[in-house]
């Protein structure tokens, strides 16, 4: 009997062990979607993928969960990324997993404050199963050189002899208050998609890529637009534009398959790539001549010392026989592939194929980047001497490692911050013989970490400069259509609003906007712009956005709205408003902003709305200083200079805390053109504000910007417009009558009234000084944005000084170390002044007009 009870129980153990393990392995064939952080239930991100909570596959270490005390705009929905799990001693992830199968790992980051964790402390290691995928990672600091919110981090696993993935977080031993966290974990099955290839400069050798493990480090769809993971071919992979990462003025051309082409596989596994991948390109053109003077060439920025695969994607769905055109690959500088015949390889017309090459790049001067270069071929005389190229994948492959180095900052980063640190220490000196001491230092610690964060997003200005650890974009250049093939391509302008921003911010329905603003109530106007109309709204959440909605009589049109998104969509700074999304449905344009709930500078000098409060000058002076900030970052601080060209007190906004955000880049202007240091183009901007030497030569470089800030500055220190018609005639023009009182001496018989009595002399002194200089006709006598800054910084620094005789305010002020303002000797400056003013040319006439004071 006792026989017979223990044989019924030790079948029923390997039926419950049988059926565990049937469990075990059935979820291990399932997608992992886990956001971490969500204690309880689950949640769907903006595509509906449905995310789950991690807990149950977490063992070991300290951790807790938090919320992120601050949504980024860009943002498409709070799943997974307003969510994190911190870990503060290291902690393993347990994942089913089917032996023998290859897996995509994607690891989420949003670097925010959560609960008492600064990100600025994160630093940590994260490996799996003896592959160490980051090392020393900060988040931050990666997130700060790429002007990104957030980051994903997407690996190919290789095969594991076991039936469990393992994921360790690991705190830095080398930082005090060290922590790991993230946002949200990806693991799903994957087919193989990889085989051998060539590796390059070593024809006779091939690499196994079954055995290796890869990260992504960029993914295009080249010629085409951003495919979202869930119009991918089923493994929720992102393909991005390949525009920002094209070297040099020819670009080539973008083309479309025909309607009537079908993207056939055939013998291909569908999973290669989308056929949206494959139904687009970018070719050379269809002058023969022009395109045998260049190579199409993309530059990507990598991490030396280790092997890359790249996967080039073809589809030609033009052609239809061998020989109409071949051209050569080149991966930095070395043939990869001579004579590429794409119809040879595929087969026919509409049939896509791809080719894998193996670069290896090693330590070394100008060797943290990967060149890409295609050129016709004219061994085989063939009928057409073109290129195509219809995607680009670039995988780092390994072993054992995959980690790289976090960002490094930029010669440009390294110059600022030793200036910020010499300027801090000689202005804060003098206040440690006061009982102040830790105030000035604890303002001047905050004001050199401020100034770090902006100056980490710099960049070179050379394309391609950008520390690329993450295939997610970061955007330099606007999109270029090039010109039109004569062939007869269907061409792909990609100049569609909608697809060029997606993946950049959140495109709107027009009913969200309608229900965001009760269809466009009146009473939600709060204010009136040469666009059109702005309205307060309300979108999900109960976020407070102001939305700008185009008017079909404008002169700002489509051209303008496709600007101010390519702008503000790549851009990301404190000082710089945030672009939420955007709405083209139904001839409808709008734009969705962040609410900026005190309005606009200029309402507060002089509106005349007795509900706003004055400013006082130390608010002034911030409001100015934050401005300066903003626009330092678009002259430095991206790939390319950024001319705002529309500076004026209607474009600075303030926040509830007071912040100044610059706004409105309809108008502006960037690109690689910079390179003679302007821009030749039609004269644009808002009367009182025009730079004389730009409109004179239609030549428009930063200091245009500065000339309108220099406007800007004696606008908040007088209280009165660029522009007033009511006034005497010598007083219409702000610029010329500020200038012409600084130097009759009678400056203060003009400033704001509520301001008399209130300031520093020195600091007034400095001010308009700084604003003066700005105000020079000739652009190389202007201070840069940097120089504005400190100088600034400066004033305020005098105001804050205790109120005392003139005599302890200019002892005090030699204390101070001065930023030159290069090249504005007064005497050369006033003649200058003079002249523009008497000579009565046409830079003197654009101060008289006043038909259209509104400006554009």
């Amino acid at each position: 009997m006792h026989r017979k009870t223990n044989v019924l129980l030790w079948l029923v153990c390997i039926c419950v062990c049988l059926k565990t393990r049937e469990a075990w392995a059935k979820g291990a064939g399932e997608p992992l979607i886990l956001g971490c952080g969500l204690a309880d239930g689950s949640g769907k991100d903006a595509d509906g993928r449905q995310w789950e909570a991690d807990a149950k596959y977490l063992s070991g270490g300290n951790s807790n969960t938090f919320r992120a005390s601050y949504q980024d705009p860009s943002l498409m929905s709070e799943i997974p990324y307003m969510w994190a799990r911190v870990f503060t001693s290291e902690a393993i992830y347990k994942f089913p997993v089917q032996p023998n199968q290859r897996y995509w790992l994607r690891l989420h980051f949003y670097p925010s404050v959560y609960g008492s964790y600064d990100p600025s402390n994160s630093y940590f290691s994260v490996t799996t199963n003896e592959v160490t995928l980051l090392s020393n990672f900060s988040a931050s600091i990666t997130c700060q050189a790429l002007s990104q919110a957030y980051i994903i981090r997407e690996y190919s696993l290789a095969p594991l002899n076991s039936d469990t993935l393992t994921v360790t977080f690991k705190p830095s031993d080398k930082y005090d208050q060290a922590f790991a966290f993230a946002n949200g974990i990806e693991v799903i099955e994957m087919p193989d998609l990889f085989d051998s290839a060539t590796v390059v400069g070593f024809s006779e050798q091939s690499v196994d890529t079954k055995s290796l493990n890869l990260q992504t480090m960029f993914r295009l769809n080249v010629g085409g637009q951003y495919v979202s993971p869930l119009q991918d071919s089923n493994l929720t992979r992102a393909w991005y534009d390949d525009t920002p990462y094209l070297y040099g003025a020819s670009v080539g051309v973008t083309n479309e398959a025909d309607d009537n082409v079908t993207i056939d596989y055939q013998t291909m596994p569908h999973y290669i790539a989308p056929p949206t991948v494959y139904s687009t390109s970018r070719s050379m053109g269809s002058d023969q001549n022009v395109n045998m003077g260049y190579n199409l060439t993309w530059t990507f920025q990598i991490d030396p010392n280790f092997m890359y695969l790249v996967r080039f994607h073809f589809c030609d769905y033009y052609y239809n026989r061998v020989n109409e055109i071949v051209f050569d690959i080149y991966l930095n500088n070395q043939t990869a592939q001579a004579e590429a015949d794409v119809i040879a390889w595929s087969g026919g017309k509409g049939t896509p194929t791809y080719k894998d090459y193996v670069v290896i790049v090693q330590d070394g001067q100008s060797n943290e980047q990967l060149w890409i270069a295609l050129h016709p071929s004219t061994k085989t005389k063939p009928e057409y001497y073109d290129a195509i190229l219809n995607g680009i994948e670039i995988f780092k492959i390994n072993d054992t490692t995959l980690a790289g180095p976090n960002p490094q900052p930029s010669d440009m980063l390294m110059k600022s911050e030793q200036q910020s640190q010499t300027f801090n220490t000689t202005t804060k000196g003098r206040r440690t013989k006061t009982v102040l001491l830790s105030a000035g230092g604890a303002a001047g610690i905050a004001f050199l970490a401020a100034i770090c964060i902006v100056m980490y997003q710099k960049k070179k200005r050379a394309p391609g400069s950008n520390s690329h650890t993450s295939w997610l974009p970061i955007y330099g250049n606007s999109p270029s259509s090039g010109s039109k093939s004569t062939l007869s391509r269907k061409s792909y302008a990609g100049s569609n609003v909608s697809a060029m921003a997606q993946g950049l911010c959140r495109h709107f329905s027009l009913q969200e906007i309608k229900q965001a603003t009760n269809n466009f109530d009146e009473s939600n106007v709060i204010g009136v712009g040469g666009f059109g109309k702005v309205y307060k709204g309300v979108i999900y959440n109960g976020v407070k956005v102001a939305i700008k909605r185009s008017n079909p009589q404008s002169e700002q049109g489509v051209n303008e709205f496709q600007t101010e998104i390519e702008m503000l969509s790549k851009l990301r700074h404190r000082h710089l408003v945030s672009l939420i999304g955007f709405c083209e449905e139904q001839s409808e344009m709008c734009l969705v902003y962040d609410y900026m709930a005190r309005g606009t500078l200029r309402e507060h000098l002089y509106k005349g709305n007795k509900s706003v409060s004055t400013l006082a000058w130390k608010q002034r002076l911030e409001i100015c200083i934050g401005a300066a900030r903003g626009l330092h970052y678009l002259h430095t601080g991206a790939q390319y200079t950024i001319i705002h060209r529309d500076v004026k007190s209607t474009n600075i906004l303030l926040d509830e805390n007071w912040t100044a955000k610059v706004s409105d880049f309809g108008l502006s202007k960037t690109g690689p053109e910079m390179k003679n240091g302007h821009v030749s183009t039609v004269v644009k901007g808002s009367f009182g504000y025009l730079d004389p030497e730009y409109f004179r030569r239609q030549q428009l470089t930063e200091k245009s910007d500065v000339y309108s800030f220099g406007v800007v500055l004696f606008e908040v220190l007088c209280a009165r417009p660029a522009l007033n018609a009511n006034l005497a005639k010598e007083q219409v023009c702000l610029a010329d009558w500020a200038l012409r009182c600084k130097r009759n001496g009678t400056l203060e018989d003009i400033i704001d009234p509520h301001l008399k009595g209130k300031i520093n002399p020195e600091s007034l002194r400095k001010f308009a000084d700084t604003a003066e200089k700005c105000l020079s006709d000739h652009g190389l006598a202007r201070p840069s944005m940097n120089d504005l800054c400190w100088n600034l910084e400066l004033a305020l620094n005098l105001q804050e000084n205790t109120e005392g005789s003139n005599n302890s305010s200019k002892g005090e002020e030699s204390d101070f170390q001065e930023v030159s303002l290069i090249g504005n000797e007064e005497g050369n400056s006033t003649s200058e002044h003079d002249t523009r003013q008497d000579s009565g040319d046409s830079s003197s006439a654009i101060f008289s007009q006043i038909v259209n004071p509104t400006g554009r």
